[in-house]
């Protein structure tokens, strides 16, 4: 089996993605920015917690932002929570940031205060618990009931142009938001598969035997 990838863009998730991985079976895990080690890699793994901006400097280094987008394009790809995000062509957060331009669509802001059916305010950041409604069957996928619960924590949200991109979507006060997308090779989530139990274990483990066709 062989090498999966974690890129190193400094964010705290990074050593439980890794460990997550490990756990499931990946045969040999590292955490590297190195666009050397991300080209030879067999699959990557883009995770990320924090503001785009951040990310964004971090892509701007020597020959990082290339890496990624051949890793994105040519090998089996999880992109996590801001790992998502970075994909998409511009993200409103930090007054607008220019993403890799992966995926056709931007990157918006849950507005804060709408009052829900309860009464009480919806929360920004949406953190916790959310249920995945799933778009369609990926090999990602296989073993998760649509309607599982996932863990999440973001005040943005994508919106991809392409529909048919949509793996799954979630509902935060009125807003329903595309949770994950999936396209050839390519697959991201809002949410952190590390940190949900025994769904986001499955789908980990999915992944580091997938051969990056859906």
């Amino acid at each position: 089996m062989s090498e999966t990838v974690v890129i190193d863009f400094g964010s705290g998730n990074l050593r439980s993605v890794a460990k997550a991985l490990e756990q499931v079976g990946a045969h040999k895990v590292s955490v590297s920015a190195d666009p050397a080690v991300i080209r030879a890699a067999g699959r990557v793994v883009f995770p990320g917690q924090g503001a785009i901006g951040a990310c964004a400097a971090r892509l701007a280094e020597p020959g990082l932002a290339a890496a990624v987008r051949e890793a994105a394009t040519n090998k089996p790809f999880l992109g996590i929570c801001l790992g998502l995000q970075a994909l998409f062509e511009f993200s409103e957060e930090d007054g607008g940031v220019a993403g890799l331009g992966l995926v056709a669509g931007r990157v918006a802001r849950f507005a804060a205060g709408e009052t829900l059916a309860g009464g009480e305010r919806r929360k920004v950041p949406h953190m916790g618990w959310n249920q995945v409604d799933l778009a369609r069957g990926h090999p990602l996928l296989a073993g998760i009931p649509s309607g599982a619960w996932f863990y999440f924590v973001h005040s943005y949200y994508v919106c991809p142009t392409q529909a048919d991109l949509v793996l799954g979507q979630t509902s935060h006060g009125s807003t329903t938001f595309t949770s994950a997308v999936a396209r050839g090779n390519l697959v991201a989530t809002q949410f952190h598969p590390e940190k949900s139990h025994h769904a986001g274990l499955r789908l980990l483990s999915n992944f580091v035997t997938w051969n990056g066709e859906d």
